[in-house]
């Protein structure tokens, strides 16, 4: 039963490895980035696109207020992943037992910030004024859920730290298919518009999560915990911030230098809006096979590097490379090919559909430094390299803005430069963890060595 539902990656193939592991997880992201683009599909086509363009104004903002708890259940699977890596079953049990204090703290707390400063926060991004109704009410909803983003993150953390990919990947499958019926059950027959897709994800996230825990308690051995686990050992709570806060920090300086950008989109009125909004969920779902690389890797590096096995750690990094390599060349040709029908999928505005089809030729061009960001950055963050954190996090602000703010103030750019500024700044943030990993310096960063178990 207990290999059923862990993994330990300290022995064996590394591709082989990876592969099975990101595989379900790349599965799980798919379907849950299509029910994502669904959301945006239906509002899109039944609401109008200027309620597209809210979901759209509203997406990074998403993302900047679930840094904080997706940086600490990072951290947290950081932390088991490594005493996992090493053989510390018990000190593994009692980082699960005390996370429950950090996520549900960390998640309301960040619930009750963002819907009483939603408005003020849209205001401040130069939302138009034809959006602003729609962008307030979805962000109260969706972020004001962030508490139930942070349980399901924590618990699929805590299980693919252990090795194990399949069983949130199951519960995210049964929650798109609930997302997918609930989106046209709210916005086509009950004509809930924005508020009723918010709903939909929001119910399907609460649903996902508890499936997760529930199933995990019954099954995973790891689970399996007594009173004086969650007795709360400040070590842990303070390992558990100091690697979690600057992934939190990194998460947050990259969803910060895309409300940045979107700001400046925002100036070019709603049709840029629904554009932009269109590629950017096209690009969630082409950045989901790195995304599962990246996890997989961090997995597999966090293991190796509590088992004191560097050499798998950076052999898993180079063969990484070459699959993002792959898959980078195919997305350039899907986008050359079919770019236009794909964005056709959102909106049925002619010059909305040539804009976003030639923002996906514009970003495709670079998606193999963004894969690299992926793979570099979960290593890096797998072996507990806390000050690359934050280089990355720094790196995309600095792009992001520097890019946008250069390359629209060029007539002969304008509004184009908001696809080349994120591609400028893939190459940028990619080329920045390459360096970091050839540095060195994050086979010294492991806590497992000075910890007290």
């Amino acid at each position: 039963m207990k290999e059923r539902y862990v993994c330990d990656m300290t022995k064996g193939n590394e591709v082989g490895l990876l592969l099975r592991f990101a595989l379900p997880m790349l599965v799980g992201n798919i379907f849950q980035q299509l029910y994502n683009m669904v959301d945006s599909i239906i509002v899109g086509k039944f609401v109008g696109s200027n309620a597209l363009g809210a979901i759209g104004a509203v997406g990074n903002l998403n993302f900047l207020f679930f840094s904080l708890c997706l940086g600490l259940t990072s951290g947290i699977g950081i932390l088991i992943s490594q005493f996992f890596g090493a053989g510390k079953d018990e000190y593994v049990k009692k980082i699960i037992a005390n996370s429950v204090y950090i996520i549900t703290g960390t998640g309301i707390g960040m619930s009750i910030i963002s819907i009483v400063f939603a408005r003020p926060i849209l205001t401040l991004m130069n939302t138009p004024p034809e959006n602003m109704e729609d962008a307030v009410i979805y962000m109260q909803i969706v972020c004001g859920a962030t508490v139930i983003v942070a349980l399901y993150n924590g618990i699929s953390s805590i299980l693919r730290a252990l090795g194990d990919s399949k069983t949130p990947l199951i519960f995210l499958i049964v929650a798109s298919f609930i997302n997918v019926g609930l989106d046209l059950l709210f916005v086509l027959v009950f004509h809930m518009g924005v508020a009723g897709a918010a709903w939909a994800t929001v119910i399907a996230q609460f649903l996902s999560a508890i499936g997760s825990i529930l199933f995990a308690l019954w099954k995973n051995p790891y689970m399996k915990l007594k009173k004086h686990h969650f007795v709360m050992e400040s070590d842990i709570v303070k390992k558990s911030f100091q690697i979690g806060l600057p992934v939190a920090g990194q998460n947050a300086l990259i969803a910060f230098s895309c409300v940045a950008l979107q700001s400046v989109v925002n100036k070019y009125g709603a049709t840029v809006m629904a554009a932009y909004t269109a590629t950017s969920r096209v690009e969630q779902l082409v950045q989901q096979p790195f995304g599962s690389l990246g996890t997989a890797v961090s997995t597999f590096a966090g293991q190796n590097a509590g088992a004191g096995k560097y050499d798998r750690v950076s052999t898993s990094c180079k063969k990484s490379t070459f699959i993002v390599l792959i898959f980078s060349l195919l997305m350039i040709v899907v986008m050359f090919l079919f770019g236009k029908p794909i964005v056709k999928l959102f909106v049925d505005d002619p010059n909305i559909i040539e804009i976003g089809a030639k923002g996906l030729c514009i970003t495709s061009l670079m998606y193999f430094a963004l894969g690299m960001i992926y793979v570099t950055r979960g290593m890096l963050n797998g072996v507990g390299d806390a000050a690359y954190a934050m280089i990355n996090g720094l790196t995309e602000v600095v792009g992001r803005i520097g890019f946008a703010y250069l390359l629209m103030a060029i007539p002969a750019i304008g509004m184009w430069g908001v696809w080349y500024t994120n591609g400028l700044t893939w190459i940028l943030a990619g080329a920045a963890g390459v360096i970091r990993f050839f540095q060195g310096k994050w086979k010294t960063k492991s806590v497992v060595d000075r910890a007290v178990s």
